[in-house]
């Protein structure tokens, strides 16, 4: 059974997080990525491979190498859904901030 995973999916999992902050800077190889986790290989391959299919990462042939970069187009799918509830929780801490300082002039 071959289930469709999607953006919110892929990014649930915090060793996924963890590999988009590795490779948001620059293009690394799947063992590079590896090293810096205590998993197997094995299971860091499986993450790569969800967000691969979930177009979170793009892979690029480089000789014998596969090279992982981050696709920053698709993550402005997570982006554009968390952006209302960021401007709600600013004007909340706006208004939260107008009852302190009226609270501290007392």
């Amino acid at each position: 059974m071959n289930l469709r995973r999607d953006v919110f999916q892929a990014i649930a999992d915090p060793t996924r997080r963890a590999i988009l902050l590795l490779v948001a800077t620059q293009s690394m190889t799947a063992g590079a990525i590896a090293s810096n986790f205590d998993s197997a290989r094995p299971t860091v391959s499986k993450h790569l491979q969800i967000l691969t299919e979930c177009e979170l990462l793009i892979q690029k042939q480089n000789g014998r190498e596969i090279l992982y970069r981050i696709n920053a187009e698709k993550l402005r799918t997570v982006a554009d859904f968390i952006e209302p509830f960021r401007k709600m929780w600013d004007e909340r801490f706006n208004m939260l901030e107008d009852v302190m300082k009226k609270y501290k002039n007392r």
